[in-house]
């Protein structure tokens, strides 16, 4: 049963590639790791865990700090 959250998490992972924006990549790029989080917590595996938590908070903190630039930045 725990299964289908790794393949769910790979395929939304997978998906993100086809959006252009670079912030809603990142945004489901995180969304997928927080996906394969719960997994590796399930499974109890402590390397899918943190790796996915890293995964998770570049990619948030990276769309954050786009976010939050001016504009002349963020298209240069």
């Amino acid at each position: 049963m725990s299964e289908w959250i790794g393949w769910v998490a790979t395929a939304i992972f997978a998906a993100s590639y086809f959006f252009k924006q670079p912030n809603r990549l990142r945004y489901i790029q995180a969304f997928a790791a927080l996906l394969w989080i719960g997994y590796g917590i399930f499974l109890k595996a402590p390397p899918i865990i943190v790796s996915n938590l890293v995964v998770a908070v570049i990619a948030i903190s990276s769309a954050w700090q786009q976010r939050t630039k001016p504009p002349t930045e963020a298209n240069g």
